[in-house]
């Protein structure tokens, strides 16, 4: 790998740290890449499904996973782990996410996880052939595609630094803060960096000086590098030995910080964890003398720094690097009250997932209603087995006659006078758990029997204790004997078109059991539907998650109320046409059993 990032590159942050994820996205706008650069957040506790961000002037939606392994299954692309966790999970966050696989690398900012299990965990990376960065880091940066959160600092900071693109420099830290710092240098005295990574101050980190280096060494965007070491450890060695053996051919500028520390006893930590030596090889005297020797450009202060490197990018005579087009991140931005993900009615033509409703909805396209559901329900493209399903489904259930409560009610308020949205939104009111509802049920119950392998007798009794009955099943007129044709037809279609109906299949063996127990227990036209559309969108290849959120959101209840409203219009338009009266309920037709109030 020899560039860490690039503009594709795309991450799964650990933590909702809304600070730290709006300065990335702040970055991704100003730097105009094509797509965020944060593709899934994970947020165990969250009940959200995605979080809103500003773009720009514009917002954003990022996706909420509650574990890494269903953020990593959505967005395979995502790359990238920033691990936010505290120094309590961070260990065991990484660990997962190094089971799970497809990270080229990961940023683990938690300080002070125990050394033995960093240890273990940066041991299992370099044997996955993970790049770890951190613990205890600010993270990493290729300006002018990716930037790990707060590396950098403020936009401002950023371009005063020259990080919104490519430089020529590779810059290796162990100090978030002081990485910040040298970019300005750099920027002020040189023309920015090309990559630049905070290897974190942890004493055991992942990714150590000469990994970084070495790959740096491969990067034909790397003209010269800069390492800024400190007191402990002895991490900079490796580093001397690669430019001696040849490994190294790129300049190197060079300095270790804490050279103070020759004043004070050994065993001194210097802020971080890493920072105390326990020799004198592990001074930071002692290192930039060793550095010096070895051909490295080494500043005789850190006060020195900047000037030695002008002197070096002078000495290469590289070319100007022109400055790029950015966008301005806005100093005033107002979030969005609605959100709406299924069309846009802001060009020229309103679209439909998409889509422009001219490619939908005119006879020449071939495309029906149950496309248009399809993209505006599912934001998919069903193929044309599918929709035709759904029309087929609308059209069994339009209607079953005045005498049904929906049809009744809506025939009562049109004969009020009232208009035909009143008089479909009373007969609509109608549907619920006792009318419309077995759909819902039947897809419920069936799915949960078939998941848990229940068999036909096993899901008789679950369903018997549960005290309800099996929706979907029975059917006041129609027995074996009269089967209903609507249902016949329903299978017959999905024989013939549905590449697989294994939830139908375990519905008929339970229709055997009930039907042994009497003969008008068949599976009904709901119980078909339902059972049918789980079938549906597992051959479309949902998940069964999907598939059972589908069914707690009402989905399948909606098919029924769309077609049944045809069904509703047809009667509340019969009854303006006949000009029926006011309806009253013949008297003859309740049962009146009215007593006489008792005095209290």
């Amino acid at each position: 790998m020899e560039q860490l990032y690039t503009r594709d590159t795309q991450a799964i942050f650990w933590n909702n740290n809304k600070t730290a994820i709006q300065r990335m996205l702040d970055y991704d706008y100003t730097i105009k890449r094509e797509k965020p650069s944060v593709a899934a957040i994970v947020a165990p506790t969250s009940g959200n499904k995605f979080e809103k961000f500003f773009y720009g002037a514009d917002e954003v939606m990022i996706p909420l996973y509650k574990t890494t392994a269903d953020a990593k299954a959505a967005q395979p692309q995502a790359d990238v782990l920033l691990n936010f966790a505290s120094f309590r999970t961070a260990y065991d966050v990484t660990m997962e996410a190094l089971e799970i696989g497809g990270f080229s690398s990961m940023m683990i900012t938690a300080e002070g996880i125990p050394e033995r299990l960093a240890r273990a965990m940066n041991a299992k990376a370099r044997e996955l052939g993970v790049t770890v960065i951190g613990p205890a880091t600010v993270g990493a940066i290729t300006p002018g595609a990716f930037k790990v959160a707060n590396i950098g600092g403020t936009i401002t900071n950023i371009i005063n630094s020259k990080l919104h693109r490519a430089g020529s420099c590779g810059l290796v830290t162990r100090s978030g803060g002081l990485f910040n710092e040298l970019s300005n240098i750099i920027a002020i005295n040189a023309d920015g960096i090309a990559e630049g990574v905070a290897i974190g101050g942890d004493r055991f980190v992942g990714s150590v000086f000469i990994d970084n280096l070495l790959r740096m060494e491969k990067n034909p965007a790397v003209k010269y590098m800069i390492l800024l070491g400190e007191v402990g450890g002895t991490e900079e060695y490796k580093v001397i030995e690669a430019v001696k053996s040849g490994k190294i051919t790129k300049p190197i500028i060079a300095w270790c910080i804490g050279t103070i520390a020759k004043y004070y006893d050994s065993g001194v930590q210097f802020g971080h964890a890493g920072a105390s030596a326990n020799g004198e090889m592990e001074t930071a005297e002692y290192k930039n003398n060793a550095m010096r020797e070895a051909g490295i450009h080494v500043p005789d202060t850190f006060n020195d720094l900047p000037a030695k490197i002008k002197e070096v990018f002078e000495s290469l005579n590289l070319p100007a690097i022109p400055e790029p087009e950015i966008n301005i991140v806005p100093t005033v931005r107002r979030s969005k009250q609605f959100i709406c993900t299924i069309s846009d009615d802001r060009g020229e033509e309103c679209t439909y997932a998409g889509f422009p409703i001219s490619s939908v909805a005119t006879p020449d396209t071939g495309k029906g209603i149950g496309d248009v559901i399809s993209l505006l329900w599912f934001k998919k493209q069903y193929p044309k087995w599918a929709t035709d399903f759904i029309e087929t489904v609308m059209k069994t259930v339009a209607d079953h006659g005045p005498a049904v409560s929906g049809a009744h009610n809506a025939k009562v308020t049109a004969r009020a006078g009232k208009s035909v949205v009143e008089s479909l939104v009373t007969g609509l009111l109608t549907i619920g758990p006792r009318f419309g509802g077995a759909i819902d049920g039947a897809a419920e119950h069936f799915k949960y029997a078939d998941d848990n392998g229940l068999s036909p007798k096993e899901f008789l009794a679950y369903m018997k204790k549960q005290g309800i009955p099996i929706p979907g099943i029975g059917h006041r007129i129609k027995s074996l004997k009269n089967p209903d044709l609507r249902v016949t037809g329903l299978m017959n279609f999905a024989a013939e078109h549905f590449p697989a109906t294994p939830l139908l299949d375990y519905a008929r063996t339970v229709e055997a059991l009930t039907t042994s127990k009497k003969e008008n227990l068949i599976l009904n036209v709901d119980g078909t539907i339902g059972i049918l559309m789980v079938d549906m969108w597992r051959a479309l290849g949902y998940t069964e998650e999907e598939i059972n959120e589908f069914i707690a959101s009402g989905t399948l209840n909606a098919f029924f109320i769309v077609g049944r409203s045809i069904g509703f219009i047809g009667h509340i338009l019969d009854e303006k046409r006949l000009a029926m009266p006011m309806y009253r309920h013949p008297m003859d037709d309740i049962l009146y059993d009215v007593q006489k109030a008792e005095k209290l």
